[in-house]
């Protein structure tokens, strides 16, 4: 049973996961299910509304995904958003049609109905975000049409007896004008109580804990100095005690001095952790490679080995770790998430080592993780950490990979991080590193020539990481990074700034 509960239908709609995030601003705890999922798989007494998500088909193809007509007599009150509108309608015996004019962008609606439910408290006209090529044209008997827009003659319909309801435009994004308001007049009539926050979140998640563990259950953790292992860590450590054993693993593909920053962070908590320096292991098995698809899987299997041995050593029947919903959303696949699959932040661990996964954060987004990382005490420079990819530096290391050429990148990426922080563009960006490239270029340094190597750095602004922009860093900030990393690591004699987005890039060089 979850804290009181709106499912959300996802058709394939591109914003379907910002439905989920404007829920949880409310108050509201949303979660995303595939389009099929049977009434059974989501009912309970917690459950107290449903939303289906617009997305890309037509309801008037034959192969058009719909829904079980099942969640119909679960009782609770439904929203759906054009797509979901129009099945609503279909399912209903209204009339579909294909609009002869697509309506795509800013528009306008007027409500119709000074009796509408969902449009109580906001003005007649107001701005909407659309996205559709079919439409209402005769809404089913019951309901009645509450607005209307130039070239839509139903733009929302409502059942108040059923409490079913349907909109044309989209509520979840940023474009239209009463988009929240909207939502919350919906969470009303689900009868919501809207306390969905962090420290409600951490109270009904140790009480998780303790019935999934039990009295004697024990639990080992990667720990990797990160916000969501340490979140997860702390969460677990105030749930069971001393029954949480985490591991640390150096990698020696980690940022500068890693494992005593982490060890200084959690010094303040009572946390069982295993320190291993596996660098020597891991850099030997990389000699030589220079292929970013081989680096990965060396680094994924070696990290299995050494982590399953410490693991084992533990007697520990569960694996703690931090997969996100995000993680949860995309390890489903495309046009539906569910809440069963888990994405693995340790590929291959479970299977292997026979134990059975605890995620405690595996419901929230990254911002929700901070907010409960803060509640917990852990230290704001650990809260705010950009994300590090799993392999490291290694994917920040084109070519091979030596001892002599991570000290350079970690050096650099030092430099690059603490005048970020100093000149308060670290909060303003989402991720930034360096990265040090397998060219050598000539460059003069007092009286003598070098042949040293070049350096980038990469700053991006992103919401999800799906698609992100490069960060317009301050000229002067830059320069002074440049300067400062070729002064202080001998061996770089040239910085260049890296201004591409994703697409077409990639956050990241491997």
């Amino acid at each position: 049973m979850h804290h009181e509960r709106i499912a959300i239908l996802d058709f394939g709609s591109q914003y379907t996961h910002l439905i989920t995030r404007r829920l949880r601003e409310l108050g509201a705890f949303g979660l995303v299910y595939k389009s099929d999922v049977k009434p059974d798989e989501i009912s309970g007494n917690d459950l107290k509304g449903i939303i289906l998500s617009g997305g890309p088909n037509s309801v008037l193809d034959m192969a058009a995904p719909g829904m079980d007509t099942g969640l119909l007599d679960l009782g609770v009150p439904i929203l759906g958003i054009c797509y979901g509108m129009q099945l609503i309608a279909r399912d209903s015996r209204g009339k579909i049609c294909r609009a002869a004019k697509r309506e795509y962008g800013k528009s306008t609606i007027e409500v119709t109905d000074k009796n509408s439910v969902l449009f109580k408290g906001m003005k007649a006209k107001q701005a909407v975000w659309m996205s559709h090529g079919d439409h209402v044209e005769t809404v089913p008997d019951g309901y009645t049409v509450a607005a209307k827009t130039s070239d839509t003659l139903v733009a929302a319909m409502e059942n108040r007896a059923l409490k079913r309801f349907g909109i044309q435009f989209h509520p979840e994004v940023t474009h239209t004008q009463y988009g929240n308001k909207l939502l919350l007049n919906f969470l009303h009539l689900c009868e919501m109580s809207l306390n969905w926050n962090a420290g409600n979140f951490i109270k009904e998640k140790i009480e998780e804990i303790h019935k999934q563990i039990g009295p004697g259950g024990t639990v080992v953790l990667g720990l990797s100095g990160g916000v969501d292992s340490s979140v997860a860590a702390l969460l677990l450590n105030k749930a069971i005690g001393n029954r949480l054993i985490c591991v640390f693993v150096d990698t020696g593909l980690m940022r500068k001095d890693e494992m005593c920053h982490v060890q200084n962070a959690f010094a303040q908590f009572d946390l069982s952790v295993k320190w291993i320096d596996a660098s020597e292991r891991f850099l030997g098995e990389l000699d030589g490679v220079t292929d970013p698809e081989q680096k990965r899987k060396i680094i994924g299997r070696t990290f299995i080995e050494v982590f399953e041995r410490e693991a084992k050593a533990t007697g520990a029947k569960f694996l703690g770790q931090g997969t996100l919903y995000p993680d949860v959303i995309e390890s489903s696949g495309i046009g539906g998430a569910v809440l069963v699959k888990s994405h693995h932040n340790v590929g291959g661990l479970p299977e292997r080592m026979n134990m059975k996964l605890v995620e405690p954060l595996r419901e929230l987004f990254k911002d929700e993780v901070r907010r409960v990382g803060l509640i917990l005490g852990l230290p704001e420079d650990l809260v705010w950490r950009h994300p590090f990819p799993g392999p490291g530096l290694a994917v920040r290391l084109p070519g091979a990979i030596t001892r002599e050429r991570v000290s350079l990148l970690q050096d650099a990426d030092a430099i690059f991080i603490e005048e970020l922080r100093k000149s308060g563009w670290y909060k303003l960006t989402s991720q930034a590193f360096a990265v040090l490239l397998p060219v050598q270029t000539v460059g003069i340094m007092g009286d003598e020539r070098t042949y040293e190597s070049m350096c980038a750095l990469r700053a991006v602004q992103s919401e999800d990481f799906m698609t992100a922009d490069w960060a317009h860093l301050p000229h002067e900030l830059l320069e002074r990074c440049a300067q400062r990393i070729v002064n202080e690591v001998k061996g770089i004699n040239r910085v260049v700034f890296d201004i591409t987005s994703k697409p077409p890039a990639t956050i990241e060089y491997e």
